[in-house]
């Protein structure tokens, strides 16, 4: 296999194993094995051996020394301290993506918009909201042209995901992520950086006060939304 066949197979691999965690096939504390999951996927140890490694680099899995790796736990205190930085961080890419994006550039997060808005007419899925919320971040993060701040945020983003999965079926909470998300673009649009930080800053901060009220209402019902 040459050099960028593996790279996509361990791609492959890699967001394979995300969206079990994702979508809660893969349950905090669940073990990483390479062996039973090559043999699983019908892959060879390498890329699944690679991917448990960036899952552990990302904080969605932790390394214990004799036992191996296994799916991370996040608690509301450890989500709490995530998101008190990404709302820092994610206002300031914001700032910077609306300092350097193109026309171009700016199309295209307008059609990541306008596709998200025409999904609202549809179904809730999980899965489906999870990847376009990070596709839509990562997007911004990107125009930022900052390598150091787009890992950081990345780190962070995989654990908030890791966390409120059960977030992205909840209908109210969509659609305010989506009017978030259009107000950070439209900022970023007509060129006001300082809005587009406030924006970013704010949908980071409205995230964190619909977790907790939903990880409450959940609760009060007898389960939980936070990994136990």
């Amino acid at each position: 296999m040459d050099g960028g066949s593996e790279a996509l197979l361990g791609e492959a691999v890699y967001r394979k194993l995300l969206d079990r965690i994702f979508t809660g096939e893969l349950r905090p504390g669940a073990p990483l094995s390479v062996p039973a999951l090559a043999s699983e996927l019908d892959v060879s140890r390498s890329p699944v051996r690679d991917s448990v490694q960036r899952l552990v680099a990302d904080g969605l899995a932790v390394h214990t020394p004799h036992a191996g790796a296994r799916v991370a736990h996040v608690d509301e205190r450890e989500i709490a301290d995530v998101l008190a930085v990404r709302e820092l961080l994610d206002g300031y890419a914001a700032r910077e993506a609306t300092l350097k994006a193109t026309a171009s550039d700016v199309r295209r997060l307008v059609t990541l918009i306008e596709g998200q808005q025409a999904r609202l007419a549809e179904p809730a899925d999980a899965l489906g909201e999870a990847r376009r919320d990070l596709e839509f971040h990562t997007a911004v993060r990107d125009l930022a042209a900052n390598r150091a701040l787009s890992d950081a945020l990345h780190r962070l983003d995989a654990k908030a995901h890791l966390y409120n999965s059960g977030l992205w079926s909840d209908e109210e909470g969509r659609r305010f992520a989506v009017a978030e998300h259009t107000a950070i673009v439209h900022a970023i649009q007509i060129g006001d950086a300082a809005t587009a930080d406030r924006a970013a800053a704010a949908h980071v901060a409205a995230l964190a006060v619909r977790m907790r009220r939903l990880t409450r209402a959940i609760d009060l019902g007898g389960n939980s939304l936070a990994p136990s």
